[in-house]
């Protein structure tokens, strides 16, 4: 009985006194805030002092701040990622999806968000490139319906039969669409969905060997097709045929990142030697994970904030009389932009994206003929003909040409006449249409490449050149004259800080890693696909990485202001009663919008997300406010002590000890002779 009653009142005072770590919802809170939302859907004003009396008063426990405890759930704030997996064919067995599940959990743990270059000081917090957000996924792994199976099986039978066999490959070309059609379809059955769905094919055995192409037309001795076995849709899902191939593309001679063609690599798991169901999982284990690194969270190319106006300058210097806009088309370019925006992507809520175009001569601008002749570098090559010859070729530098066109800013808008933007975030896209008979590409390999600040392409009057990749066997032909799809990318790099599907930045290696692997289909990256087009990937990415950007910061600065907090010497010692209570509303508040923008942002719910984020601005302010006036108003004082009392007790002993050691060693004949005349 006394144990009972002494357990009662334990429970009773937990209740009554909270640990000071523990996160309490508020009721009524999430109601005010959506309220504030239909409003005020950007958050330009301030809301708390529209706050109820009673959800400021169970937004000032707890009374005390445990300061080591509340920066460790910051930094462990995760960002959850729901992923679908569906297993399509009656090769999986019924264990399949449990077998998959583990080794993908296995593989798997909460990681941050990576950013591939240098950022600014404010993220060299800890690590250069980590976030201080986390991620992980939720798996769902499930078997498909028979009659996905079946209706794919029928269509890709159909397309092998009515495809005519290639002279130069031994992979039959099957047009994706058809296939993508019937799982896109799938997928609309699913909606509404929260997450993205990975299809993963294995229709059984086909009469040909065959693989997707993703554009109109043959392949040619002068034109390279690439095919491939993947798709990324608009929506979010991704498909991956097993059965097709296998392909291979990548670095032709040497260079990281190829797909070779074998059964070694995760997408040719079917092709070669019989494989064991376990082993057959094992493989697909590595390439979902593999595709949920690259394509559903991957890393920033470079910090982006938010700015309502997004203006992107095209600046075409040309050398002939009259401009040739072919493989140039502005409007195309802006149109790819355009039709995203229409439907809902890229941009978050308030903001705007402009297109301006500007010409310039060379004969006209100095600054431009200085920059292009101080940044031609030369390198050589050996080439066997008869006997082995080195041949000398150009390039430009895009370091260096990057620094005199910063450098030289002020001149080059005064010589092309562009106009100063005030505010929003500008990006300059220098196009320079030369009249050399000789390739000359950007660090020797690029049509166009992607600066902070700026994007800067090149075409000369050579059509066409081998690369240095290859797909199938064959090399790739780049078209150097068509600037269109590599200016999409590196604007996508520059102005939304989205990666290339082949780059991505990894903490253990400490370095930038280059896959090939998710750089075909439906990207606007890498030289295996000629579509500019957007998939989900990049529209997500766009969007998700202004947020990014700004949930890091406020996660930095808040651990700023209780690093300020124990410097002073706690929240008790440097806020005053009333400051407290108001800091103490504030940092609830806060770490509440943060929880909130973390869960939309985990349902794609991007605009919900901004407004959290943008409303938790005000309350960062606020307790940057307090901590900075309250340090403000410490004065410094000088206590003074008594002296403390005389040691008598300690002298005293240590005076009788000395004396009767001091007796001892003058008496020592006396008390010691007895003892010598025993010897």
């Amino acid at each position: 009985m006394p144990t009972t009653v002494l357990l009662l009142i334990f429970i009773a005072t937990s209740a009554l006194h909270p640990p000071a770590t523990s996160s309490a919802p508020f009721l009524g809170l999430d109601t005010f805030l959506t309220q504030q939302f239909r409003h005020d859907p950007q958050s330009t004003n301030d809301s708390f002092s529209s706050l109820p009396s009673s959800l400021k008063k169970s937004l000032s426990s707890p009374s005390s701040f445990h300061i080591p405890s509340l920066i460790s759930s910051l930094v462990s704030l995760s960002l959850p990622v729901s992923l679908h997996v569906r297993l399509v064919g009656p090769s999986f067995a019924t264990d399949s999806p449990d077998l998959l599940s583990s080794f993908l959990s296995a593989s798997h743990s909460s990681d941050h968000f990576q950013i591939i270059s240098h950022p600014a000081d404010q993220f060299r917090r800890t690590l250069s490139h980590r976030l201080a957000l986390r991620h992980s996924f939720h798996l769902d792994v499930a078997l498909s319906p028979p009659s996905l199976s079946s209706r794919l099986s029928t269509a890709l039978q159909s397309l092998i039969s009515s495809t005519t066999s290639p002279l130069r490959s031994s992979l039959l070309p099957i047009p994706y669409d058809a296939i993508d059609q019937i799982i896109k379809q799938d997928f609309e059955n699913e909606k509404p969905v929260q997450g993205v769905y990975v299809y993963i094919l294995s229709l059984g055995s086909t009469s040909k060997p065959y693989a997707y192409s993703y554009s109109h037309g043959d392949a040619s001795p002068g034109v390279t097709k690439c095919l491939g076995s993947i798709w990324t849709g608009k929506e979010r899902y991704i498909w991956i045929d097993l059965g097709a191939g296998p392909v291979d593309y990548g670095p032709a001679l040497s260079g990281d990142g190829v797909l070779p063609r074998g059964e070694f690599h995760p997408l040719a798991a079917l092709h070669g030697r019989p494989k064991s169901q376990k082993a057959l999982l094992a493989d697909l284990a590595s390439l979902i994970h593999s595709a949920y690194q690259v394509l559903i969270v991957p890393s920033l190319r470079i910090p982006v904030y938010f700015e309502n106006s997004l203006v992107v300058q095209f600046i075409h210097i040309y050398g002939s009389e009259s401009k040739d806009s072919a493989g140039l088309d502005w409007k195309a370019i802006e149109r790819t932009f355009r039709d995203e925006v229409n439907d809902g992507g890229l941009l978050l809520g308030g903001q705007s994206l402009s297109f301006n175009h500007y010409s310039i001569n060379f004969e006209d601008c100095s600054i431009c003929s200085f920059a292009i002749s101080r940044s031609i570098n030369s390198y050589t090559s050996r080439f066997l003909f008869d006997n082995y010859t080195l041949i000398v070729s150009e390039y430009l530098d895009s370091k260096r040409l990057h620094q005199i066109l910063s450098d030289s800013a002020e001149e080059f808008r005064r010589a092309a006449g562009l106009p100063e933007e005030d505010f929003g975030r500008v990006l300059p896209v220098y196009v320079f249409d030369l009249d050399h008979d000789m390739l000359l590409l950007l660090d020797r390999y690029h049509q166009s490449i992607a600066f902070r600040d700026m994007v800067i392409a090149v075409r000369t009057k050579i059509a066409q050149t081998v690369s240095d990749y290859s797909c199938n066997g064959r090399h790739v032909f780049t078209r150097t004259r068509e600037l269109e799809r590599p200016l999409v990318g590196s604007i996508l790099q520059s102005m939304w800080g989205v990666s290339p599907t082949h780059l991505s930045w990894s903490l253990r290696h400490n370095s930038t890693l280059v896959d090939y692997t998710w750089s075909i289909g439906q990207t606007p990256f890498g030289p295996f696909s000629e579509i500019s087009t957007l998939s989900f990937v990049q529209k997500d990415a766009a969007r998700r990485n202004v947020l990014l950007t700004s949930l890091n910061y406020s996660i930095t600065s808040a651990i700023d202001v209780l690093d300020s907090i124990a410097a002073h010497g706690g929240d008790r010692n440097l806020l005053k009663q009333s400051q407290h209570v108001q800091f103490t509303q504030r940092w609830n508040l806060f770490r509440h919008k943060l929880d909130k923008a973390v869960s939309a942002l985990s349902h794609f719910d991007f605009k919900m997300a901004l407004f959290y984020l943008r409303s938790s601005d005000h309350d960062l302010y606020a307790m940057h406010s307090f901590v900075y006036h309250a340090s403000q108003e410490i004065e410094a004082s000088l206590v003074c002590f008594k002296d403390p009392p005389f040691p008598w007790a300690s002298v005293s002993l240590s005076a009788f000890g000395f004396l009767a050691v001091f007796y001892v060693y003058g008496k020592r004949d006396r008390l010691f002779r007895n003892k010598r005349k025993q010897f």
